[in-house]
């Protein structure tokens, strides 16, 4: 004789008009009493850095699995930038030699942005130009949460991090959106970076805290980057709406008829 086994507890689903909760002691407060202190970006205090993702500089990354992986994360950042509003600046090095062009679609995404094309000055930070452009969206916006990928992490990304955290910035090195020559390059930038406060993300990690909560209006622009460069999610997210009538949990939005 089989036991019948015990009614599950009723499931309890939020409430589709929460909001997402900010933490309940201040981020001061936190530091003040020795904790880290959860400094965290969102779609209104951040800014987003595009450095040297150029054509010619792509081809010399060794530490993918394939430049194609590596070139999927580049763009899939720019499009969380781009569907999100966050103030983007592009800057290349020395483009005009063997570095080549910017990445063309960074270019289609930002057709309003200028490129800051440096000329020698390997540090985007410490460029005169590039650093005038950065303060003044400073200024204008009051962001200082600094999202920064480059082309390669040691160089591009990890020298205008260490400025940045230098002179207060709160930096968020995106490292799969970064390459390098070689694995040394990558682990030497990583620790170099977080020794010095930054705080190391990953591109889709991060877009989804930048999101927060799926409910935002946000959410729809967003879906583009993750099924468009994170195929993994693409194939889970198209494959449920090609079985969606086959509902095992009811769907509190209505959405699926």
């Amino acid at each position: 004789m089989t036991d019948t086994p015990a009614p599950r507890a009723a499931d309890i689903v939020s409430p589709i008009t929460d909001r997402a909760l900010p933490d309940r002691v201040p981020l001061n407060d936190a530091r003040a009493a020795g904790r880290a202190g959860h400094d965290k970006p969102t779609s209104e205090n951040a800014i987003l850095l595009l450095v040297d993702h150029q054509i010619g500089l792509m081809a010399g990354v060794r530490d993918f699995t394939s430049i194609a992986e590596y070139k999927s994360n580049v763009v899939g950042l720019a499009r969380v930038g781009k569907a999100l509003g966050l103030p983007t600046l592009i800057t290349s090095s020395n483009a005009q030699w063997q570095n080549g062009d910017t990445l063309p679609e960074i270019k289609a995404l930002f057709p309003e942005v200028s490129i800051h094309r440096r000329t020698g000055i390997i540090n985007c930070y410490e460029d005169p130009t590039f650093r005038a452009a950065f303060e003044e969206v400073v200024n204008r916006t009051g962001r200082r949460h600094v999202i920064i990928a480059g082309v390669t992490i040691g160089t591009c990304c990890a020298f205008p991090t260490l400025s940045l955290r230098n002179d207060g910035y709160s930096v968020f090195p995106v490292v799969d959106a970064c390459g390098a020559w070689n694995r040394w390059e990558t682990e030497a930038a990583m620790h170099r970076m977080a020794n010095a406060g930054a705080e190391l993300v990953t591109t889709f990690a991060l877009a989804c805290e930048l999101q927060a909560d799926w409910k935002l209006p946000t959410a729809n622009a967003m879906l583009e980057p993750f099924y468009e460069n994170l195929s993994e999610y693409g194939f889970v997210t198209q494959n449920f709406w090609n079985n969606a009538n086959q509902h095992a949990v009811p769907d509190p939005f209505g959405m699926v008829k």
